[in-house]
């Protein structure tokens, strides 16, 4: 049975399955699922609630109505929030603190990206570890439209997921990008038709929930240590690795291969 919670009045919803696969719904639909303030800041607390209270293996994010990603910032509260430089630093903190714990949520991210994924929607998507999307998909950074900037961990992430030179050209020129053209500089995994990409998402979703858990939580970290500046994040990627060896996984793993078996992972 689904477990469900709702965060920022339910604009934000979270749930998640007995298999743990978790989920997180931006739930605006009639606002093409723009973010405000308050969803903003409540998305930590959503994954925390998938993740640290609830053991999901996998999150899937995604938009509510079947339409859109998301639009981005609610823009209609920029004239108060985010109207001068002092109040856009505090308002970029609730956007830094939720890409903050999509990128470093210890389980796998999906996003399943349909319609718009603009401006901070392109963001989370970026800041997801794997990226799905259907033939309906369009990007954009359009801060050069608004005459502002994006906060920087946001920016990175873009590049990231797009590269140099797609990142470059989306920030520059905010024009649009199609999911075809996200396929092919690798901003996407893969790309399907409208009623399929459920279908896929779980599909994937359903994979990684039944991967050795520890294992999965050790290769996340490994990928994030790349190219990494502090020895403290590959210090503890390597730790992490190390404590497979000795988990009841490893030994289930080991079990299953020799008696030609499907394995059944607990995470211990």
């Amino acid at each position: 049975m689904d477990v469900n919670k709702p965060f920022a009045g339910g604009a934000i919803a979270a749930a998640i399955t007995d298999a743990g696969i978790g989920r997180i719904t931006i739930n605006r639909a009639e606002k093409r699922n723009a973010l405000t303030d308050l969803m903003w800041r409540s998305l930590p607390g959503a994954f925390n609630w998938l993740v640290a209270e609830n053991h999901a293996r996998v999150v899937v994010i995604e938009g509510a109505g079947g339409r859109d990603f998301s639009a981005g910032a609610d823009i209609a509260e920029f004239e108060t929030l985010r109207k001068d430089g002092g109040t856009a630093r505090i308002y970029e903190t609730g956007n830094s603190d939720a890409f903050a714990a999509i990128r470093t949520c210890p389980v796998p991210v999906i996003a399943a990206v349909r319609g718009i994924c603009f401006g901070g929607g392109f963001g989370i998507a970026a800041a997801a570890d794997i990226r799905l999307a259907d033939d309906t998909a369009r990007f954009a950074i359009p801060a050069a439209r608004l005459g502002l900037a994006y906060p920087v961990d946001a920016v990175q992430d873009l590049v990231r997921a797009l590269g140099d030179q797609q990142a470059r050209y989306a920030l520059f020129s905010a024009r649009e990008i199609s999911a075809q053209d996200a396929l092919a500089c690798g901003c996407l995994h893969s790309l399907c038709r409208p009623n399929q990409l459920e279908e896929e998402i779980l599909r994937l979703a359903a994979d990684i929930a039944a991967a050795a858990p520890l294992s999965v939580r050790a290769s996340k970290a490994a990928i994030a240590a790349h190219g990494a500046t502090s020895r403290q994040d590959l210090e503890q990627a390597t730790a992490i690795a190390a404590l497979t060896f000795d988990s009841l996984d490893y030994a289930e793993g080991r079990r299953a291969f020799m008696e030609k078996r499907p394995p059944s992972f607990s995470g211990q």
